[in-house]
């Protein structure tokens, strides 16, 4: 089957299996690549290995960040897993809601290239706190052979769940974006709008989510990682390619980045350059002196660096702003 026509027929399969009522199709999306990209083919499609338990890569990394679980945990705010069945595979993400019994719209928080943690859970709980329905997919869960783990439990050929992360091919990851976008726009408090917070590897995932000229969406807010033309998904991630385009992009993108973040950086001429020769909206904004994943060091008690901080709730009162403006239309 090809791959747009994959994309579609993901979206129509998507069904609930616990919690609240999933409406199937609504709007749909596109998740192929345009012409412009010279990658010779798509990227087959790959099956994590699963753990019977949480894996040690993914323990140290909760260990790491557990100043990050105290919030979420607190939050007097209501919460729920929740898990749709996508192609065969199950998927699971966070719902945060927040306070009272009016609609809100959606948010979409992709998590970093480590899977989902509660680094992640945290940042959506402050997105809850601002009035918005948040969600947080698991964007690895259903990977494994029989069509289950998540973050927890699935690693790819190099050990870890950054490896997996990574190499999804480019429309299963789309494909997987605009699911959860149809979800919450179908739950019975959303008013039908959304928006998408990706962070570091999920700012990837988003950008190029942008570039498959959906229109599911409001805005997207990219937080620190390279976007197009880079080509940083799947099988060809690894090729130095650089012809992602960015033409059919018809939302607003808002990019969050640190001053230090080398990688990011550099990039970021190319994104910008290309952006603007596509007369799209792009607005970056540079933290001075922040690190790589300051909304996730910005928070730690212990942190070094006092530049992660003020980055972090610089960014978040800019977040509120223009999540605010984009569903003000």
């Amino acid at each position: 089957m090809p791959r747009a026509r994959l994309a579609a027929a993901l979206i129509l399969a998507a069904a609930l299996l616990a919690g609240e009522s999933a409406v199937p199709g609504g709007q749909g999306f596109a998740a192929t690549r345009t012409a412009a990209t010279t990658s010779a083919a798509s990227c087959p499609s790959i099956t994590g290995t699963v753990s019977s338990a949480p894996t040690a890569a993914w323990l140290a990394q909760q260990a790491s960040q557990s100043f990050a679980t105290e919030q979420p945990a607190a939050s007097p705010r209501a919460s729920r897993w929740v898990r749709l069945r996508l192609h065969g595979q199950t998927m699971r993400a966070w719902v945060d809601y927040p306070a009272g019994r009016k609609n809100a719209p959606v948010v979409l928080v992709l998590h970093e290239v480590c899977g989902l943690t509660d680094s992640t859970r945290n940042t959506a709980d402050r997105i809850a706190a601002m009035g918005y329905i948040a969600i947080t997919p698991d964007m690895i869960s259903g990977l494994g052979p029989d069509g289950d783990g998540d973050s927890r439990t699935l690693t790819g050929s190099g050990g870890n769940a950054s490896d997996l992360v990574t190499a999804v091919p480019e429309e299963e990851v789309s494909a997987r974006i605009g699911a959860w976008v149809n979800y919450g726009r179908h739950l019975p408090r959303s008013t039908g709008q959304t928006d998408i917070v990706g962070l570091s590897w999920g700012g990837g995932a988003a950008f190029r989510y942008a570039a498959t000229g959906t229109r599911s969406v409001d805005s997207v807010f990219v937080f620190y990682d390279v976007g197009p033309p880079a080509v940083t998904q799947g099988c060809h991630r690894t090729e130095g390619l650089t012809d992602y385009p960015v033409d059919r992009i018809a939302v607003p993108v808002h990019g969050f980045y640190g001053e230090t973040d080398t990688r990011v950086m550099t990039s970021l001429p190319a994104t910008t350059a290309a952006m603007s020769a596509a007369g799209k909206y792009y607005e970056p904004v540079v933290h001075a002196g922040a690190d790589h994943a300051f909304m996730r060091l910005g928070t730690n008690p212990a942190g070094t660096n006092p530049a992660n901080a003020t980055a972090e709730r610089a960014a978040l009162k800019r977040l509120k702003q223009r999540i605010r403006q984009s569903f003000v239309h």
